[in-house]
C-alpha cells in the first residue's frame, strides 16, 4: 500500500495519524473530531450519524438486563485504558435487546447471541462481530483488528483468491464471520464458490478446517439431520475448541441422548469437559465464560446418572464464586448471577431450596433498580407450587419490567393469579399489559392473551 493510500485509510478510520497524513498550515491547525456522546445516550440512528460525521467505525453493543455474560463484559472487559482507546477510534452505542427498537435491530442484523458486538463502517457496512464472553486477551486484538483494518466483509471475501498465506488468513476470517451469524448454509455456499486452490488451502489449514467442520455441524443441527449431526459433532468435539467447547456440546448432546448407545456417546465427551473445568474454571487460565463450562460438565454428569459428580461440581463452583465475591454482592453482577444459578441447580438436584431462597432477597436488595431477580425468584416459587409467595415477587418485577420482559413477567403473574383462583385479576393484568405493550412483540402478546381466552 502506498503512503497516500495508507493515509487515506487512516483518515477513513479516524485514527490519530490523520493529522500527520493531512497536516494543514500551522496557522490553521486541524480541528479534533467531534467528541463522542456516551454510548448509553445514543440511539442506533444517532450513533450511525455520528460515525458518518467522524468517519469512524460504529460498535453496536447488544445486551439485555438478564444477560450474565453482558455484565461480565461490562464489568471486566469494556473498561480501562484499552476500552478508552477503542472509544477514541470508534463510536459506541448500547442496544437493549428487550426494547422494541433493540428487538428490531436484533432481527435486522441476525443477532442470535448475547452479548454481541457488531462493528460497522462509517457507511454502515458490516466489518465483523464478536460474540459472547471473551477475555481481554481475546477481545481487544479482535476488536482492534476490525476497527483498524476497516474492510467490510465483502472486501475481505474478495481477498480470498488462492492458496497464499494472505488469502488463507482472509478466508479464516470470513468463515468465522459466517459462524458468528449462525449462517451455516451461507458459509458453506461461499466456500463452494472459491477457486480450487483457495478451497484446498483453507481445508488444509487447521484453524480454517475446524471452522468449516463447525459450519457443517451447525448446518446438520439446523436441518435436524441426526445422523450427520452425530458424525460431524464428534469430529468438531475432537478438535481444539478451548473455551468454546460448551457451545458445541450444547448442540451435540440432545442428538447423542436420543441414540441407543447414548451412554457411550456422552461418556466419550466426559474427559474433555472435565479437563475444561479443571483448566477453564478452577485453573490458572480461566475461560471468560466459566458458567457454560460448569454446566456442560454438569449436563454430562446428569446424562450419565452421576449425580454425586454433578453435586460436587456445583458445590465447588458455589464456593469458588463466594470466595471471589467476598460477601459483597454489589461487586460483580455476573458473579452474582452465577451464584444464583448454581444454587438453583443444586436445589433442583436435592429438592432443598433453603439456600436459594435465602440468597434471592439479598440479590434483590443488592440490585434494586431492575426486575430480574424478583422475576426469577417469583418464577421459581411458582414452579414449586407456591403462587401466594410468588405473586409479590412478580408484582415487584412488573413495576420495573418493560418491552418484551413486561409481557414475560405478566405471563407469570397471570399464572399465579389463576392458581389462586383470582381470574378477574388475571384478566385485568392481561388487559393492562397489552395496553402498555402496544403493537410490539406480537407472539409474546398472543401467548399472554391466550392465558385468559382458553
Amino acid at each position: 500500500m502506498s503512503p497516500l493510500s495508507r493515509c487515506a485509510l487512516v483518515a477513513c478510520l479516524g485514527l490519530p495519524l490523520f493529522a500527520a497524513c493531512h497536516r494543514k498550515p500551522a496557522e490553521t491547525p486541524a480541528a479534533p473530531p467531534p467528541a463522542a456522546a456516551p454510548a448509553s445516550a445514543l440511539s442506533f440512528e444517532q450513533g450511525l450519524a455520528q460515525a458518518k460525521s467522524r468517519q469512524s467505525p460504529l460498535i453496536v453493543d447488544f445486551h439485555a438486563p438478564w444477560c450474565y455474560s453482558c455484565y461480565f463484559m461490562a464489568t471486566n472487559i469494556l473498561t480501562g485504558a484499552d476500552w478508552d482507546a477503542v472509544e477514541r477510534k470508534a463510536v459506541v452505542v448500547e442496544i437493549d435487546a428487550d426494547s422494541p427498537d433493540g428487538a428490531a435491530l436484533m432481527q435486522q442484523y441476525a443477532i442470535k447471541f448475547l452479548p454481541s458486538y457488531l462493528v460497522l463502517s462509517a457507511n454502515g457496512g458490516e466489518l465483523g462481530r464478536i460474540l459472547g464472553e471473551k477475555t481481554r486477551a481475546e477481545f481487544y486484538p479482535r476488536i482492534n483488528e476490525l476497527i483498524d483494518r476497516g474492510e467490510t466483509l465483502d472486501e475481505v471475501r474478495a481477498a480470498v483468491k488462492d492458496g497464499s498465506p494472505a488469502s488463507v488468513a482472509a478466508g479464516r476470517g470470513v468463515l468465522k464471520s459466517y459462524l458468528a451469524r449462525y449462517d451455516a448454509d451461507g458459509g458453506l455456499r461461499w466456500l463452494a464458490t472459491l477457486s480450487g486452490s483457495a478451497n484446498h488451502a483453507l481445508r488444509d489449514d487447521a484453524a480454517a478446517a475446524l471452522t468449516i467442520a463447525r459450519l457443517q455441524f451447525l448446518q446438520a443441527v439446523q436441518r435436524n439431520d441426526a445422523k450427520a449431526a452425530l458424525n460431524l459433532g464428534a469430529t468438531v468435539l475432537a478438535g481444539d475448541l478451548g473455551c468454546e467447547r460448551p457451545y458445541e456440546l450444547d448442540r451435540y448432546l440432545p442428538f447423542a441422548s436420543r441414540q441407543p448407545d447414548a451412554h457411550a456417546l456422552i461418556a466419550a465427551q466426559r474427559a474433555a469437559a472435565e479437563q475444561l473445568v479443571a483448566d477453564g474454571v478452577f485453573g490458572a487460565t480461566p475461560c471468560a465464560d466459566k458458567r457454560s463450562a460448569v454446566f456442560a460438565a454438569a449436563d454430562i454428569f446428569e446424562a450419565l446418572g452421576d449425580k454425586d459428580a454433578k453435586r460436587a461440581l456445583l458445590m465447588r463452583a458455589i464456593a469458588d464464586v463466594e470466595k471471589e465475591i467476598g460477601g459483597d454482592l454489589k461487586k460483580d453482577r455476573n458473579l452474582d448471577d452465577n451464584l444464583r444459578i448454581y444454587n438453583d441447580q443444586l436445589a433442583a438436584l436435592s429438592g432443598d431450596y433453603r439456600a436459594y431462597d435465602a440468597l434471592m432477597p439479598r440479590l434483590i436488595a443488592a440490585w434494586p433498580d431492575d426486575y430480574v431477580y424478583a422475576a426469577r425468584w417469583g418464577k421459581s416459587l411458582l414452579a414449586r407450587g407456591q403462587p401466594a409467595d410468588a405473586l409479590p415477587q412478580l408484582e415487584a418485577a412488573a413495576a420495573r419490567a418493560y418491552g418484551i420482559n413486561r409481557l414475560q413477567v405478566a405471563e407469570q403473574r397471570v399464572q399465579a393469579l389463576q392458581a389462586l383462583q383470582r381470574d378477574a385479576d388475571a384478566r385485568h393484568v392481561v388487559a393492562e399489559t397489552l395496553k402498555a405493550n402496544g403493537p410490539w412483540f406480537p407472539e409474546e402478546a398472543a401467548k399472554l392473551k391466550a392465558l385468559v381466552n382458553a
